[in-house]
């Protein structure tokens, strides 16, 4: 294989002595992106979570494709851009108010809070001036100059897991994956997608008509004419305020990124990811009323996964009430359908959403202010199972919510915040303020307070926790740029739960606090030491107790990050991860974690390559580590590292064809210390996964 590596570049340089350097730029995402994902599943302690950038971050290829225009850009359309913050908006905003427009986007470097790091990793996907106004532009313009994306995948594990040993799943263990894009800037976008899961029957059995597990399809258009603003159709993602009552694109949490805080962004957005529970289907409009007044509806109707309650569940007091309609017990996320039990409960219940938006936005992009209503109907009631932790969760088939949303920004300082209420009399708030200090240091503050009763469906506001109930919280993060090429970074959330959770049988609290210093030295080195420390009150069995007790439980990790690029075509990167996790009553876990990776990315030829090399050794679960691994284009993996193992992955890319990019991938993961990997029908018999993919990107 290394002989294979080293003789590979030039048997492709002999067949292709002239390649064009846009042929082979990178366009994978950026750091900054790369650290928001790997912050969020951290955050949501998600194992081995494939993600999905294909529309999660859409915006960078194509603004790296038809550059935003500085002079015309909105906030919203600014923070679709990863590289700048709040803080950094409101001054560009700011900027351009006070001067009367830009001249050219490198005069970004008279901006306080942007450095050049900052501004050189933007400029590629912004510009002044040169463009054709959106609403001037036909259709059958934008048609004919539209990007056209196909891409195919398939990818899957070689070692075979239980559930095809012993016939339970009903597919086999490939993945496919299908996806069609035409998209004209971020003006007009249509198209589907295809994917079935590993062990889900393929044309055959319960999909033997439909082929595919799982489909998605839209339709956007935006800036229509002065009156429509926006129109989706089909799949679509709904966002009202700070999430407060309904947020169904990416929603970042706590980050490295210590005054990336607010939710912004369009209302409405097309949707064609694979994650088959977080989007909306109908359609949706966003209408101009007069000058400075939006008004945003939506409808939707969607089956949802459920589990189905059978009737030796049910108690006799549900079994009066019920009479003949059927009862779940839960909305399944996973969109996995491998299994008879799984197939059943596909689209065991019909989900119907509406909703609307009226907003009133500040003249010269100072900030707006909203008002939002939302009603979810569901055709067969939710009944979960009689817990003390979830008593005030909903429960029934119709919930109500509504809330009223700000952001206003005044010189330096942005406030924003929301305001929400359900129908069962719970509230949730949350109010936040941005500011830039000075041209060095940059301070961001948010207050929040989820009832213990308070009720929504598809909130996903800022929090220690998903779901946006039973917390109390103030966080601050602070960012000071005290030199050149010097960096410190830090946040601190205190926050409580006044009521039970999940294996916690007792009101809780807790705290986190997060410190990085980063030093770099332009296209050439960047070097950070990060320090991490969580206190939370958990749960933890009692003999001869019921319910569980109530402990801190300590959690601290440190880092040592370092990426050197060697030339224009290789880059070196190496992070050290260690740290412990105790309580009171278990013993102190410890481990560490050790990644070598090897980037390159030659001009002179259209092959590039990304391997890693990883070694990790923990005491258990409670001490892990997530690290962002490259993969196939615009689809990434963020897996835990615990126990004691290794894991490698290689990843090839050529793009010495016009218009087609062609990838393959291997990764294993060996274990040293068990004899399978995984529980349940997921897991193998040996202590290794292998996985490997391929994938193929047309673009016409």
């Amino acid at each position: 294989m290394l002989a294979f590596l080293c003789l590979l570049p030039e048997l492709v340089v002999g067949q292709n002595n002239k390649v064009r350097r846009d042929t082979i730029e990178p366009i994978d995402p950026p750091a900054e992106v790369e650290q928001i994902i790997e912050d969020q599943l951290a955050n949501e302690a998600t194992d081995n979570e494939d993600f999905d950038l294909n529309f999660a971050f859409a915006g960078l290829d194509v603004y790296r494709r038809k550059p935003l225009d500085l002079n015309r850009a909105t906030a919203e359309e600014l923070a679709e851009l990863p590289f700048f913050n709040d803080i950094q908006i409101g001054q560009i905003l700011d900027y351009r108010d006070r001067m009367n427009g830009f001249v050219n986007q490198y005069e970004l470097q008279v901006i306080p809070s942007l450095d050049l790091e900052t501004i050189r990793a933007a400029t590629p996907y912004l510009r002044v001036g040169g463009g054709i106004d959106d609403l001037r532009t036909p259709i059958g313009q934008m048609l004919k100059e539209s990007d056209r994306t196909l891409f195919l995948r398939w990818n899957r594990f070689l070692e075979e897991t239980r559930g095809y040993s012993d016939g339970r799943y009903l597919g086999d263990p490939n993945q496919f994956y299908v996806r069609f894009r035409q998209q004209y800037s971020n003006k007009l976008s249509f198209g589907f997608t295809a994917e079935k899961d590993p062990g889900e029957p393929f044309f055959k059995g319960p999909n033997a008509k439909r082929g595919f597990d799982y489909y998605s399809a839209h339709f956007y258009m935006r800036n229509v004419n002065k009156t429509i603003k926006a129109v989706a159709l089909g799949d679509f993602t709904v966002n009202f305020g700070q999430g407060l009552i309904l947020y169904t694109g990416f929603g970042a949490g706590k980050s490295a990124l210590v005054t990336s805080v607010r939710r912004s962004g369009r209302v409405i957005k097309p949707y064609g990811s694979v994650n088959e529970s977080l989007f909306k289907r109908g359609a949706a409009v966003t209408l101009g009323l007069g000058k400075n007044v939006e008004f945003t509806a939506f409808g939707s109707r969607r089956g949802r996964d459920g589990n189905l309650l059978s009737p030796d569940t049910i108690t006799l007091e549900e079994f009066i009430d019920i009479t003949t309609e059927a009862s779940i017990s839960s909305l399944d996320l996973d969109g996995l359908h491998r299994t008879e039990a799984e197939i059943e409960d596909r689209n065991a219940v019909q989900q119907t959403s509406f909703g609307g938006s009226l907003r009133y936005n500040f003249p010269r992009n100072k900030g707006k202010i909203g008002i939002n209503v939302l009603n979810e109907n569901l055709d067969s009631p939710l009944r979960l199972s009689d817990q003390p932790y979830n008593r005030f969760f909903f429960r029934g088939t119709t919930l109500s919510n509504a809330s009223v949303d700000y952001t206003y920004r005044w010189r330096n300082l942005t406030f924003f915040g929301e305001v929400a209420g359900s129908d069962n009399g719970g509230m949730a708030q949350l109010h936040g303020l941005l500011a830039g200090l000075d041209r060095y240091v940059n301070l961001a503050v948010v207050y929040r307070k989820y009832d213990r009763d308070y009720q929504a469906l598809n909130a996903r506001p800022f929090g220690e926790t998903a779901g946006g109930r039973n917390e109390e919280g103030l966080y601050f993060g602070v960012e000071v740029n005290p030199a050149k090429n010097w960096k410190f970074s830090g946040y601190y959330d205190l926050f409580r739960f006044p009521w039970l959770r999940f294996n916690t049988d007792g009101p809780s609290s807790g705290n986190e606090w997060r410190f990085r210093v980063t030093y770099w030295q332009k296209r050439k080195l960047e070097t950070y030491v990060e320090l991490r420390k969580e206190s939370k009150g958990v749960g933890v069995d009692l003999l001869f107790n019921p319910l569980d007790g109530v402990v801190q439980r300590d959690r601290f990790q440190g880092r040592l990050h370092f990426a050197y690029k060697v030339n224009k075509s290789f880059e070196w990167r190496n992070r050290i991860d260690w740290g412990f996790a105790d309580n009171p009553i278990n013993d102190r876990q410890t481990g560490f974690m050790v990644y070598q990776d090897f980037i390159y990315r030659p001009i002179s030829i259209p092959v590039s390559f990304t391997s890693r090399i990883a070694f990790f050794n923990t005491d258990g679960y409670q001490v892990r580590f997530y690290n962002y691994e490259n993969g196939l284009l615009y689809n990434f993996r963020i897996p835990a590292y615990y126990g004691r193992g290794t894991r490698m992955y290689l990843n090839v890319r050529y793009k010495g064809i016009r218009n087609v990019t062609i990838e393959g991938r291997i990764a294993q993961l060996f274990y040293a210390d068990r004899e399978v990997i995984g529980s349940g029908i997921a897991a193998t018999t040996l202590p290794r996964r292998t996985e490997v993919g391929a994938q193929i990107k047309f673009k016409f």
